[in-house]
């Protein structure tokens, strides 16, 4: 079974205008005038926007981690919590957004700390659902670094449940991977969870 962050096979045609022009016809299909002063610029600016907001289709892993995988004699548990991240729902084309919190035991190999925020990024910019992009994130650490575990928690939510559908604008999905010994030592499921419930740093 391929793991989650294998490079896609088809990636998406990025022709200069396409989203555009079908947006002007998608606005017309609305009801709306796509040739009002208002919208005039709007299927360029929501190409744009896509292209933005998908962006991870065509990011490379190898550029992100750009040799940050250093030798460390370390096998204590670390954690990045609180990293921002907003999606793209592929049932809707909705955002969904929240909070990752992510921790690996190192097997004395480490990531540089900022890389993991990006490796997020990459993943929550596609169209996505929750579950998976959670387990993508903790597979490609655990394939970058052969960790003795991976832990990834993801807090989101969901405009397709907030503005359509159950319309519950209070509703949060918590979503979890958890690999290696994290997933076969309670113990340090245990440590991950509760260091995730401690205060953040206060500025």
């Amino acid at each position: 079974m391929k793991s989650a962050n294998t490079v896609l096979k088809m990636k998406p045609m990025r022709e200069e205008g396409a989203i555009a022009g079908h947006m002007f016809e998608i606005l017309r299909h609305l009801g709306e005038d796509p040739e009002r002063e208002g919208l005039l610029s709007t299927p360029k600016r929501s190409e744009k926007a896509l292209k933005f907001l998908t962006s991870g289709y065509e990011t490379d892993l190898a550029s992100i981690v750009n040799g940050a995988v250093f030798n460390e004699k370390c096998d204590e548990m670390v954690i990045v919590k609180d990293i921002e991240f907003f999606s793209l729902c592929e049932h809707h084309l909705l955002p969904f957004y929240g909070k990752a919190h992510v921790a690996y035991i190192p097997n004395n190999k480490i990531i540089g700390l900022s890389k993991i925020p990006r490796i997020v990024d990459m993943f929550a910019r596609r169209l996505q659902v929750q579950e998976r992009l959670t387990r993508q994130v903790a597979e490609c650490l655990q394939d970058l670094l052969d960790a003795q575990g991976v832990g990834v928690v993801m807090e989101a939510r969901h405009f397709c449940m907030m503005m359509r559908g159950v319309e519950k604008q209070h509703s949060g999905t918590v979503t979890s991977a958890m690999l290696g010994v994290m997933r076969q030592r309670k113990e340090s499921r245990d440590e991950f969870l509760s260091l995730l419930r401690q205060n953040s740093l206060q500025a």
